[in-house]
């Protein structure tokens, strides 16, 4: 598990695509109330979001946790402005599959990948 998310660190998002999905949380900063809600949310889900191919992207002012990307890029990219909350899972295909600025519950979370071709393809 730690190898695994010191290897994701070193990769930009692009280069994840066809290897994993990428859940972005983005928030003004570390302290901000709906980050550490949606931290609560994931907490103790590590295995779900892992057995779904799931990597935790934070960014947190100009702090990026779990890729190598900027938070300038990935802001800009996927249209995080800086100032708000925002939370985007990035499908294997690279498009956003949902996208929230609000936290997203992990059930909610966890249907939306269960339904995503992909991973409907894999459990065959």
């Amino acid at each position: 598990m730690i190898v695994l998310a010191a290897m994701m660190a070193s990769m930009t998002v692009a280069d994840m695509r066809q290897k994993r999905r990428v859940l972005i949380i983005a928030a003004p900063g570390a302290a901000d109330a709906r980050r550490v809600a949606q931290q609560a949310a994931l907490g103790g889900r590590s295995r779900e979001l892992d057995d779904r191919d799931v990597t935790v992207v934070e960014l947190a002012g100009d702090t990026v946790k779990g890729a190598a990307d900027s938070a300038t890029s990935l802001r800009a990219r996927w249209r995080l402005p800086r100032a708000a909350f925002g939370v985007v899972l990035v499908g294997k295909d690279g498009h956003a599959a949902l996208r929230r600025s609000e936290p997203i519950d992990a059930a909610t979370l966890v249907a939306t990948i269960d339904a995503m071709p992909m991973r409907r393809a894999g459990q065959r």
